[in-house]
């Protein structure tokens, strides 16, 4: 417990907690350092919901590894980070949109998958007998759910730091300079070396790559989010529907959660995020075209969370191609939370083992930085 550090890990969301927890369980001497607070952003802004529904096929595999952790994630981190598999869908509400449903389904079982399921309007009304019955159909994956954001916060906060992991909040990375075998990371705490450096910077990683020499083009996302008031049971599954911004559930405390990836504007610098109000409506519109029944209900408070967004929208994980010694975690463009407790495991594999088995091929960083010298 008292050894000095051999990994840094960099950034305290829930990539960084989970890279440092299953590290310091591979007997790893870990410090993580936040610059904020654990979560302060996409973390905790997240609708937390847990997907393997319409994935890139890139992300496929370890999605579905990830799967199987969250339904033993009590065991994992010890809580159970507000976890339900009630499954999600992504409704077609003309039958115009139930091609594309079918062709992602298609697509699903060439590859092998059998995760995802198509079903008509009667079976659609009898998992969600408040939807519109103008819907059609539904893509469902069973066996997703969500879970609550702060509990998987708190759960994995708590098993890193009974793990060993030394937490350093309020503590920004200003420089990383390689003298010898090590890494010496300039923070305003103090100086840290150590031989291995873990970036989960979030929408900061670009910044954190540059400064061991690996340019990666890094946007950032400011994904808004509404919640209400609470009501009666309206829901259990997650709802999506094709061609419209809209992700609805209903949280465990009966407030509706109305996402979808709307954006407001994020400003890196200032950690600031603005909700743009115009381009929520069309969020809450379309929750209401299609649960006419929440009309009524009233807004409590919206957000807009600030995150990195790759170019193709598919994470960063792998070791750098030019410095050793440091590993990329970051860049999950809206969809990394269901992702949280493999890529953690992932990142062990990389550092301990030096690489692992599991298939993370089309997100290396060298497919972005080699996209950016050819531009």
């Amino acid at each position: 417990m008292n050894a000095p550090p051999d990994t840094l890990v960099i950034g305290g969301g829930l990539h960084g907690l989970s890279a440092a927890l299953n590290l310091a369980r591979a007997g790893r001497h870990v410090t993580l350092v936040e610059r904020s607070w654990l979560g302060r952003h996409a973390s905790g802004a997240t609708a937390a919901g847990v997907r393997t529904l319409n994935r890139d096929p890139a992300e496929i595999p370890i999605s579905l590894e990830s799967m199987e952790m969250w339904r033993r994630i009590e065991r994992i981190v010890g809580g159970d980070c507000g976890f339900h598999a009630d499954g999600q869908l992504n409704v077609a509400e003309r039958q115009g949109d139930v091609a594309k449903l079918e062709r992602r389904l298609a697509a699903m079982r060439r590859a092998g998958y059998t995760h995802e399921e198509l079903i008509g309007r009667d079976e659609l009304l009898r998992l969600v007998p408040a939807l519109s019955p103008h819907c059609a159909a539904a893509l469902v994956a069973r066996n997703d759910g969500a879970a609550d954001p702060h509990k998987t916060l708190t759960a994995f906060r708590r098993a890193a730091e009974a793990a060993g992991v030394a937490i350093l909040e309020g503590t920004s990375v200003r420089a990383v300079e390689r003298k010898g075998e090590n890494w010496v990371v300039r923070t305003s705490a103090r100086d840290i070396a150590v031989p291995v450096i873990v970036n989960a910077a979030g929408a900061w990683a670009g910044r954190v790559a540059a400064m061991v020499g690996d340019d990666i083009p890094l946007g950032v996302k400011a994904s808004m989010m509404i919640v209400t008031e609470r009501i009666a049971p309206l829901l259990k599954p997650v709802v999506s529907v094709v061609g419209r911004p809209l992700s609805f559930k209903q949280s465990g405390q009966g407030t509706l959660v109305i996402g979808g990836g709307l954006q407001g504007s994020a400003d890196i610098d200032t950690q600031r995020s603005t909700v743009n109000f115009r381009e929520l409506a069309k969020g809450a519109r379309a929750a209401h075209d299609l649960f006419p029944a929440i009309g009524p209900v009233r807004i409590v408070r919206t957000w807009a969370g600030i995150e990195a967004k790759t170019d193709d929208l598919l994470p960063v994980i792998g070791a750098s191609p030019n410095a050793p010694g440091v590993f990329h975690a970051f860049g999950y463009s809206g969809h990394g939370f269901q992702l949280v407790p493999v890529v953690g495991a992932i990142v062990a594999d990389l550092v301990v083992r030096g690489g692992t088995n599991r298939n993370i091929a089309g997100l290396a960083p060298e497919r972005l930085m080699n996209r950016q010298e050819a531009a």
